[in-house]
């Protein structure tokens, strides 16, 4: 049994990314397994808050032990969870070791335009790119051999980047990863009406667009998140295959 944590920070295509290995008949994937421990953690107010604390176990430590220990009896090989770094929060980490862990990163001038537009004067927690970089060297120290990927990057060629990560993951890589049909998936959370509503229009990964004339307001916060992001890239892989 092959098991994979995808750390992402919010806006960063995570959902087509678990879209695509949904397309997979020998995986499992699970929507952000611990939003609800983090919503009863931090008492943050995001959009449905006290509908998906209501639909969902909030004991972020048995969550993680549950899935750690699951085996599914319909052949499926593979768990795929689609995870938020920032809803880490008070989880014991021992579980990280036993996953091949991804970690998913974008360009904050392309991520924060689309985050503020569900949560309104985000901050650094909110993007979790500070959080992203301490686990990276966290995993680092286990020996984990974490791989990050860049957003943009796969976007402006998913078939290469998706080739790299299956041969990462010791997986068979599929066209079948390249789409999926135009609609919302069984494999969406509750809180899928609140923040996939563009995704359930598309077909597959959209091409790489520049956002241009980023707000003004958000310039103070992109400061802060840009340090880490660099960090992080400079450990991600490129569509040539080459470090960059």
């Amino acid at each position: 049994m092959k098991k994979i944590c995808l750390w992402s920070g919010p806006r960063n295509i995570s959902t087509a990314l678990m879209y695509s290995f949904a397309q997979r008949d020998d995986t499992r994937v699970v929507d952000e397994p611990l939003y609800g421990h983090y919503l009863r953690k931090t008492g943050v107010r995001h959009p449905g808050r006290e509908e998906i604390m209501a639909a969902v176990n909030c004991d972020g430590n048995f969550v993680m032990k549950n899935l750690l220990n699951w085996n599914d009896g319909n052949g499926k090989k593979v768990l795929f969870l689609k995870q938020m770094t920032k809803h880490l929060v008070d989880v014991n980490r021992n579980f990280l070791p036993k996953f091949k862990n991804i970690l998913l990163i974008r360009n904050p001038r392309e991520m924060l335009p689309s985050l503020a537009e569900n949560i309104p004067h985000p901050n650094l927690a909110d993007t979790g790119l500070d959080l992203q970089w301490h686990l990276y060297k966290n995993l680092e120290s286990m020996d984990n051999n974490p791989l990050v990927i860049d957003a943009d990057e796969l976007l402006r060629d998913p078939k290469d980047i998706l080739k790299q990560l299956c041969r990462h993951l010791k997986l068979k890589f599929f066209d079948s990863m390249l789409s999926w049909p135009a609609k919302p998936r069984k494999e969406d959370g509750i809180w899928a009406k609140y923040w996939y509503q563009s995704l359930h229009k598309s077909t597959g990964f959209l091409p790489y667009r520049p956002k241009p004339n980023f707000p003004v307001e958000l310039k103070k916060l992109l400061t802060e998140c840009t340090p880490y992001y660099e960090k992080l890239l400079t450990k991600s892989i490129r569509t040539s295959g080459e470090k960059l």
